[in-house]
């Protein structure tokens, strides 16, 4: 069984480790693709980055890199990966910025099961439309790690990808399907990769559209987006980055009246969330400093336009889901 891990393969803990795995896996890949092609979709996150850079390593320009831009970003989240991948590692990247497209599909839409559909059917359409325009790719690289295939018991769901004949399946390049999330970073780090690409916490698939809760506005999203950017920095200068496994924020659709300038005006809360978990299964609430909530709210504040109000969200799982939506 390929997808089974040896019980003798060793765990990858230091650069040594990964260095013997990156090569392996680049010998294997250049066995496995010959001088054909093989397109990926890097989504910035921490599996496909390090797919990605795998693959230039063994193969270079005959990777392909589709980075669709969904406009639910975090901020500075796809100029990192064209200034990355494009610019620093010379990368085949086709860039997509798909914003106007999802967003207002999303318009009006405050279904959070219904978002969640829209942005991954809008997503495999986009990938498959620039697939098409392709000439010659014969494989289809996936960030497929260790926990997907335990979770779905060795099958990865993949589509085909559209305005290719169906009956012409593409053969999946996986190179680190046999590795652990935290074997992934040090590999990454290894292959050369800023620590905080490969350092990132999980994000969901649908981004920033279901941390905007309700219908997404493009005036709400951006400010979610900006504060979002604040809770993160100073999380990293406060060192928190390295013992809360998750932290974000959620900004509701509702509104309530604060002071400005010494007028009244209205604005919308936004809510810290920061949890401990070991398996997403269950989650702690973290006790950040008084003093570091403060700032922070302080900052979010005056940076942020339309918010009036910092919540922190005290909820453990269960009770409350990690993410909001």
């Amino acid at each position: 069984m390929e997808n089974v891990r040896p019980e003798s393969m060793a765990r990858i803990t230091t650069p040594e480790l990964a260095e013997a795995f990156i090569n392996e896996q680049v010998a294997t890949v250049k066995a496995q693709v010959g001088d054909k092609k093989v397109l990926l979709a890097l989504s910035g996150g921490v599996d496909s980055s390090v797919v990605a850079a795998l693959l230039i390593k063994a193969i270079g320009k005959q990777l392909v890199c589709v980075h669709v831009n969904h406009g639910l970003m975090r901020k500075g989240e796809s100029e990192q990966v064209i200034e990355v991948f494009r610019n620093q590692l010379d990368a085949n990247l086709i860039y997509i910025d798909a914003t106007d497209r999802f967003l207002d599909l999303l318009k009006d839409v405050a279904e959070p099961e219904k978002k969640r559909k829209i942005i991954g059917g809008e997503f495999i359409k986009v990938f498959d439309e620039e697939a098409s325009k392709l000439e010659g790719i014969s494989f289809l690289a996936q960030g497929t790690i260790y926990p997907d295939i335990l979770e779905s018991d060795g099958v990865k769901a993949h589509h085909n990808v559209g305005g290719l004949p169906e009956d012409m399946q593409f053969e999946l390049v996986e190179p680190v399907k046999l590795l652990y999330k935290d074997e992934v970073r040090v590999v990454g780090k290894a292959l050369g990769l800023p620590a905080n690409m490969v350092d990132r916490q999980p994000f969901p698939g649908p981004g920033l559209g279901v941390r905007c809760l309700g219908a997404i506005t493009r005036d709400r999203l951006n400010a979610l987006r900006e504060a979002d950017a604040i809770l993160r920095e100073e999380f990293e200068n406060a060192g928190l980055n390295k013992t809360v496994w998750q932290y974000f924020i959620a900004v509701p659709d509702m509104k309530s009246v604060g002071v400005k300038d010494s007028k009244r005006y209205e604005g919308w809360p936004a809510i810290i969330r920061a949890v401990n978990t070991t398996d997403a299964m269950s989650a702690t609430i973290e006790e950040i400093p008084y003093a570091l909530l403060h700032k922070i709210t302080a900052r979010i504040t005056a940076e942020v336009e339309g918010i009036n109000r910092v919540l922190y969200d005290l909820t453990p799982k269960p009770v409350g889901t990690i993410e909001w939506e």
